[in-house]
């Protein structure tokens, strides 16, 4: 698989010896120096920054003469201290007499510079929690905040999460894999175990997307109709296949919402539950008798190869590795009307799970969310971190593009036309 193309290195201007001379020798520095000479530097660039947008304001530089009406002047300072990524800054901000100066830099009542909130949404995105950001801000950067700051800079990230919820998608979609994992979320005072759900996207270009992330304490018809509204609302109109492991209240709703799409039930998910029923010593037996099921050539094939392992010993042994087959046989017809090239892309909801399992990694240390936003935000923030590398497209993509192209016709290629 090529390799996500590495981001140039910034090649940054040379600093003027003089410059450096005034913050510091050349010789002799410690870390601890360089890090109070870098805020040095950054309080002396702030301050001129600032005295530039209040003579910009009043139309004349310091010590240069005012314009002839009577009108607004300097007006001392006032000192202020605002967090950013290398710790506290102490700056004095130029005043107006008049007190119309409004700083864009660092505006009014602002304490906090954008990296200092990039740093902490970068720390809660993977899993900490407001009091252990607080801890390591202290022990990094020697920093003193408040876990209701921190709270104030998560919480900013909801009218993101909600635009994100609610934004446009593409009207088709050849494949959506839905899949779920449990999160534990206080509600109404009771601590409960909350199925989330995602949706992931191959577009027709084979990139990935999310398409959204939903929360409930139980699955069901009922619920997934809602879910299928929310998509439709948003602008998806045709949905080729569904790829799911046998999700609750699906198919009705399924049908209900997108009557021409094709649900199929992940083969590796079926191969798992499989192999569980078997004994140590049966387990590989029985993946080489599973292999001509999902690999014959069409159904009719495949539903011989599944008469043949019932009416073998290994069948006969293993009754109800035969029984979850035929119980989810509807849903798992449809992967053999497709050429190989599509089966490779459907057969298995991995893609996805493969996000579930980076975000149980970030979420395993917490024992609970507080409440549903919450736990909506860390998923988000999770999810922006996890698809940033999605440039490439889905492996082996090209040739099932054109196995879409002739299966569907015009569902997948009226977005060329």
């Amino acid at each position: 698989m090529p390799r996500s193309p590495k981001k140039p290195v910034e090649k940054l201007a040379p600093v003027a010896d003089t410059i450096l001379d005034h913050f510091g020798p050349a010789a002799g520095m410690s870390m601890a120096d360089i890090d109070a000479a870098t805020r040095r530097l950054k309080r002396a660039l702030l301050e001129r920054m600032l005295g530039g947008e209040l003579s910009h304001h009043l139309g004349y530089p310091p010590g240069g003469t005012p314009p002839d009406a009577p009108g607004n002047h300097r007006n001392g300072t006032s000192a202020k201290t605002v967090l950013t990524d290398d710790g506290p800054v102490a700056i004095d901000v130029p005043r107006d007499r008049a007190g119309s100066f409004a700083p864009v830099l660092i505006p009014k009542h602002a304490r906090r510079l954008p990296g200092f909130d990039d740093k902490v949404l970068a720390l809660y995105a993977r899993g900490l929690t407001v009091r252990e950001i607080q801890r390591y801000l202290q022990e990094i950067y020697a920093i003193e905040v408040s876990p209701d700051l921190i709270s104030a800079v998560t919480e900013a990230v909801v009218a993101e999460v909600t635009a994100w919820q609610a934004r446009a998608l593409e009207p088709m979609y050849p494949v959506v894999f839905f899949d779920a994992l449990r999160v534990k979320i206080r509600d109404e005072g009771v601590v409960r175990s909350k199925a989330v759900y995602l949706a992931l996207a191959v577009l027709p270009d084979g990139r990935r997307d999310i398409l959204g992330i939903w929360i409930e304490q139980t699955e069901g018809a009922k619920f997934w109709l809602k879910v299928f509204t929310d998509l439709k609302a948003r602008g998806c109109e045709d949905i080729l296949i569904a790829v799911t492991d046998g999700l609750k209240g699906m198919p009705e709703a399924l049908e209900a919402a997108y009557p021409q799409t094709t649900l199929q039930t992940c083969i590796v998910h079926l191969i798992r539950r499989s192999l569980d029923f078997a004994s140590a010593k049966d387990r590989r037996p029985l993946a080489s008798a599973l292999r001509p099921i999902y690999a014959a050539p069409s159904a009719e094939a495949a539903a011989h190869e599944l008469d043949a392992l019932a009416a073998g010993p290994l069948g006969q042994r293993l009754p109800m590795v035969v029984k979850a087959w035929r119980a989810a046989w509807t849903h798992v017809v449809p992967f053999f009307a497709f050429p190989p090239d599509v089966r490779r892309v459907i057969y298995t909801t991995n893609a996805l799970e493969s996000v579930n399992a980076s975000i149980r990694k970030i979420i395993k240390t917490r024992g609970h969310f507080p409440s549903e936003d919450a736990a909506l935000k860390l998923l988000w923030l999770a999810l922006r971190n996890i698809t940033a590398g999605w440039v490439m497209p889905t492996n082996r993509w090209k040739p099932a593009l054109h196995a879409f192209a002739l299966a569907y016709g015009n569902r997948f290629l009226r977005l060329e036309t």
